[in-house]
């Protein structure tokens, strides 16, 4: 595949300040549903997973938003992360740069198939993960989740984390952008006023590491069938979200789940109600993202909830 110009120029003369060799080319690769990524090799035998963007919608601190939540995974030590070799971008708010482009550049790891390892193995790291606390919930900074913003101010309360940075500015988009009608913001306003006792068993287990965006396409598996998280959003909540997205769409095995439990049990109430609650977030990012096809899942998960 064929860079901008103006990208590939500013490309190699960040590999030739880092000693990176001269870029031969790039091969397009899937995992990118939001920017574009390729396979990246130099004349030094070595490659790299490269994501780009020169467009404009594609919001400034997206990429070092991303390079933060996989230094913070990484600094854990309980699974494996893609190093981050070099970033070019702003912070959000920023203004968008020139036409040189922005980039995310990675090590590149070759992918192999899931088998049982990789479930009990990602299952036990993400426990560890998760064992990795803060005060409160929230992070140092905005991130993104896809292309929107994702407000992470801490607040002392769980509930009031998840109410106020989460669900309402989703169902505020939501009903701005259309989808969403007069009575079902109705419905949501119920749950939101009974969040504090919905959310109430997350305030005495207090705030993890999160992946932030655990669905299947976020995880890559090495030919030596050990798992890798890739894309993620992270910030410090609650636990249970994480498994919530990874149940979202499916592409999990039983035995991650088991693994999970096994290494720290979920309290009791997951299933029944909050499950759905942090889903409902999730339904909400992809209504905003690509529109009303969306919208009566999103309705039938608030439905499950029970307001």
């Amino acid at each position: 595949m064929r860079l901008p110009d103006e990208l590939r120029e500013a490309l190699d003369v960040e590999l030739d300040v880092r000693g990176l060799g001269r870029m031969l080319g790039v091969e397009p690769v899937g995992g990118g549903c939001i920017t574009e990524t390729g396979r990246l090799r130099t004349s030094d035998d070595r490659d790299f997973f490269l994501k780009w963007t020169t467009s404009e919608r594609h919001p400034v601190g997206l990429f070092t938003g991303e390079a933060a939540s996989l230094g913070a995974l990484a600094a854990t030590g309980a699974i494996r992360i893609p190093e981050v070799v070099h970033v070019r971008d702003g912070q959000p708010g920023d203004r968008a740069e020139d036409g040189h482009g922005r980039w995310l550049l990675l090590e590149w790891l070759e992918a192999g198939a899931a088998v049982e390892h990789t479930w009990s193995s990602l299952g036990r790291s993400l426990a560890a993960v998760h064992r990795q606390r803060a005060e409160k919930p929230g992070w140092a900074s905005a991130n993104f989740i896809g292309t929107l913003p994702q407000a992470n101010s801490p607040l002392p309360a769980w509930s009031d984390f998840w109410r106020e940075r989460r669900l309402v500015p989703q169902i505020r988009r939501a009903v701005d952008g259309g989808f969403l009608h007069a009575s079902d913001t109705a419905r949501f306003d119920r749950l939101l006023g009974a969040l504090d006792d919905v959310l109430a068993p997350a305030e005495s287990e207090g705030a993890s590491l999160l992946h932030g965006d655990l669905w299947s396409g976020n995880l890559h598996v090495l030919r030596s069938g050990d798992p890798v998280l890739v894309d993620p959003a992270c910030y410090y909540g609650h636990r249970e979200v994480d498994l919530a997205m990874s149940e979202l769409f499916g592409g999990f095995d039983r035995v991650f789940y088991a693994a999970y439990d096994e290494a720290w049990p979920l309290e009791p109430g997951y299933a029944d109600v909050r499950r759905a609650v942090y889903q409902l977030y999730y339904l909400l990012v992809h209504v905003n993202l690509f529109g009303a096809a969306y919208r009566l899942r999103t309705l039938a998960a608030l439905e499950s909830t029970g307001f």
